[in-house]
């Protein structure tokens, strides 16, 4: 018996521990990397764990990012890799899951020993450019990416340099990445980042130039390639001023058309901005040789994701000061990838365009496939083609070939994805609200695919009003009240909004006079008459701090209504007696006797009254000068009033 107890126990602790394992399975996604080595020639197979598909969307799929650990990458799914020299590298693969619920799945490092380099290698050039920022996927909170800086010497020299990694934008309140490590290859190095290493002069024309905090900063001219920036201190100030934190990497001792590249893994924090329309940028600065001040600025923008998703819209009017908007212009980014079986040969981007922007002011910026601008007449090349409804504007690439993500021999994922990128103004006559706008893509004559929203809205802002009026009180004697206050209140707000006000009252009014008669008897016996007259006046500074919710009809009428709050900081009382002695009791009788006497008392913070306001306003409801009638209903009926008054708000 004791026996079998002992079984049960352990067959329990087992299932457990099993139980755990598969909980534990089925809760972390993992793809492991699988090398077969021919020498110092591998190829890499992704073993990724099964997609779930989200509803509705095209079909799920992998793209893939690998770093061979020797300063080389690639994002085809089953790279060749050829290794230079023997030794033991790390390779790491980053898998991402397209149109799936699940986060992407993490994967291990692994060493590959390469023992044998007998096969060769030949590093051929790739780059077109000098400088390149790249990522391998979108940010998604909490969640890592990897961003490739690519540079190049195209000197006819060796050269030694720098590179400026710039990251947190100002403009967003929490930091949106952290560094978690810097991976380089050809014996780069880090150096201190509290004060920036400027390199030589360039010449010795010096002219002061203010950079973005008010810095003054030399800027040396020279005539050089326009591409080229040549006014380093003023470039690494203004990106001082744009983002929080960077990072300064050296390098020396680059060969003539050599190419490198360093990877840097960020992981985006929980904190980051969620704005699923927002974009955010982290900016690069190359100085190619420490001697000059030449050097390139590369900006790679990113958009905020829920879930990777290669079709997308996006915006940089995301949060906008409503201010300061009258002369920008908002800049939208359309981005879709083929994931279909063959090329496209047309894409059609369907773009809502709010009203409160002006269509007929789209400027392409950039695109791709890269293609001309169509001409008003039909033509057998490529180009992008734009026209509009009432509501639309409508991207339409023509004569193009779009390779599909599942076509065969298609390796290089990013040349099955395109984008649009277009700036517009705002229209003549705009309002502070929220907008929306999605694109409909449609490749060839396939059903159209959904984008998201791309929102834009204002910072409420903050308007300060001056205000000045009289009170009627109709139930007050002799009342003379007159204030001037203050307001606050969102900037130009569209509709409802809240209101806060100050104002400071001046009030001046006669109580109701009193009379009392008595009989009154004196210490002889002399019976007698006796009349107290009490007039009571009052001249009072007062308090009131009206809450209420506006309501704006248009530009030029405007509604209100909220709580009233009063509290006399300052009460004065004067009270006027006059007592007169009548000769008997007789109605007619003579008067012997007057006694005048005067009373003032002051009160400080009493006689606090809360009521209900109602209100309507003519002029510029919006922003600038109105003119308004508001009616205060206070508890206390003798304390009910008309208030006229003047408003300028600014």
């Amino acid at each position: 018996m004791l026996k079998n107890k002992h079984l049960l126990f352990i067959y329990l602790i087992s299932f457990y521990s099993f139980s755990q394992d598969i909980v534990e399975t089925d809760s972390v996604r993992v793809a492991n990397i699988v090398p077969y080595i021919n020498q110092n020639e591998v190829i890499f197979t992704p073993k990724t764990p099964q997609l779930n598909q989200i509803a509705g969307a095209p079909k799920a799929f992998y793209t893939h990012y690998w770093e061979f650990g020797d300063g080389h990458y690639s994002t085809e799914k089953n790279p060749k890799h050829i290794y230079k020299a023997t030794g033991e590298y790390e390779v790491r693969l980053w898998a991402t899951n397209n149109y799936d619920t699940g986060k992407p799945p993490t994967s291990r490092p692994k060493k590959v020993a390469i023992n044998a380099a007998n096969i060769p290698s030949e590093d051929l050039a790739t780059m077109d450019d000098d400088f390149i920022l790249k990522r391998n996927r979108e940010p998604i909170p909490d969640e890592e990416l990897v961003t490739i800086i690519r540079y190049k010497n195209t000197k006819n020299y060796t050269t030694n340099g720098k590179i400026y990694l710039f990251y947190n934008e100002n403009q967003f309140k929490a930091d949106n990445f952290e560094i978690l490590e810097t991976r380089t290859y050809h014996n780069e190095k880090n150096i201190d980042v509290n004060t920036f290493a400027y390199t030589g002069k360039i010449d010795t024309d010096v002219n002061d130039l203010a950079s973005a905090k008010h810095f003054n900063i030399e800027n040396h001219q020279q005539l050089q390639d326009t591409t080229i920036k040549t006014n380093l201190p003023l470039t690494l100030k203004e990106s001082e001023f744009l983002y929080k934190n960077w990072q300064v990497i050296e390098f020396d001792n680059m060969q003539p058309e050599e190419e490198r590249n360093i990877f840097v893994s960020l992981k985006t924090t929980p904190e980051m901005v969620k704005d699923t329309s927002a974009i955010i940028s982290v900016r690069g600065v190359y100085v190619p040789d420490s001697n000059y001040d030449n050097h390139k600025v590369k900006d790679m923008e990113m958009e905020i994701v829920t879930s990777h998703d290669p079709n997308k819209m996006s915006s940089n009017g995301t949060l906008m000061n409503y201010r300061l908007v009258r002369f920008k212009n908002l800049k939208y980014k359309i981005k879709f990838q083929n994931n279909g079986e063959g090329p496209a040969r047309t894409i059609r981007l369907e773009t809502d365009i709010p009203e409160m922007l002006d269509k007929s002011s789209i400027k392409i910026l950039d695109m791709y496939p890269k293609c001309d601008i169509c001409p008003k007449r039909d033509v057998i090349y490529s180009c992008l083609d734009t026209t509009f409804t009432d509501s639309q504007a409508i991207f339409t690439f023509k004569n193009i070939y779009l390779p599909g993500s599942e076509q065969k021999n298609v390796k290089e994922y990013d040349s099955t994805k395109g984008f649009v990128k277009y700036s517009i103004k705002f229209a003549k006559d705009f309002h502070k609200k929220k907008t929306k706008s999605r694109t409909a893509i449609i490749f060839d004559k396939n059903d159209p695919i959904i984008t998201n929203y791309s929102t834009t809205r204002f910072t409420p802002g903050i308007s300060v009003g001056v205000k000045a009026g009289v009170n009627s009180f109709s139930k007050l004697n002799d009342s003379e009240s007159y204030f001037f206050g203050i307001t606050l209140s969102p900037y130009k707000s569209y509709r409802w909004y809240w209101q806060v006000e100050l104002e400071n009252n001046f009030h001046k009014y006669n109580g109701d006079t009193q009379v009392q008669e008595e009989f009154v008897q004196d210490p002889q016996g002399f019976r007698f008459r006796q009349r107290t007259t009490t007039n009571t006046s009052y001249n009072n500074i007062d308090w009131d701090v009206p809450l209420l919710m506006r309501y704006n009809i248009n530009n030029y009428f405007g509604l209100g209504a909220g709580l009233h709050n009063t509290i006399s900081v300052s009460e004065k009382q004067n009270q006027d007696i006059l007592i007169e002695q009548f000769e008997g009791t007789e109605p007619d009788a003579p008067v012997f006797n007057t006694i005048e006497d005067s009373q003032e008392t002051t009160n400080s913070f009493t006689n606090l009254r809360t009521g209900l306001l109602f209100e309507a306003t003519a002029g510029f409801a919006r922003i600038g000068p109105s003119l308004g009638a508001r009616y205060i209903m206070n508890f206390d009926n003798d304390f009910s009033y008309w208030q006229f008054y003047a408003i300028w708000k600014f």
